[in-house]
């Protein structure tokens, strides 16, 4: 892994898991998604609504290791006041950054790119995945229904 990418990651997770983005409980949202891996108990439960096909109101509140923490706090960052087909790109774009098997991307977002590093470690790619997963899942499901 190059010097740049290790600071980037470093640096990325670490802020966000000291400091995640709107982390809180909002138990009246419209929707709780609840991100679990049960292989290393990480569960993050995420709510937000739907209004005018945008995602608003999401935070996300649980508990998992410092990358799990930082990366559903960089998904709460940027998929919030998103439409659904853009945070379902998001998602995806995410997941090609991150994924050994998907090619490597060009001028994803920076802090998707600091979890770049996930490639190389394959038995932490669930924890950087795990609420990305979960909220694709239900994307998915809303532009299909």
């Amino acid at each position: 892994m190059n010097e740049k990418l290790k600071q980037l990651y470093q640096s990325v997770i670490l802020e966000h898991n000291n400091r995640p983005v709107r982390y809180e409980k909002n138990e009246g949202s419209t929707f709780a998604l609840d991100a679990y891996n049960p292989l290393c108990g990480d569960r993050f439960q995420l709510y937000f609504g739907l209004e005018e096909g945008k995602i608003k109101g999401l935070s996300f509140h649980g508990y998992g290791c410092a990358i799990s923490k930082a990366s559903t706090s960089i998904l709460v960052k940027h998929l919030e006041g998103q439409p659904i087909q853009k945070a379902l790109e998001l998602c995806r774009a995410f997941g090609a950054v991150v994924r050994p098997e998907a090619p490597a991307v060009e001028g994803a977002e920076e802090d998707f790119e600091a979890f770049a590093a996930a490639r190389e470690f394959p038995q932490r790619l669930k924890c950087a995945t795990l609420s990305w997963e979960e909220m694709e899942r239900f994307l998915e499901a809303e532009t299909s229904g």
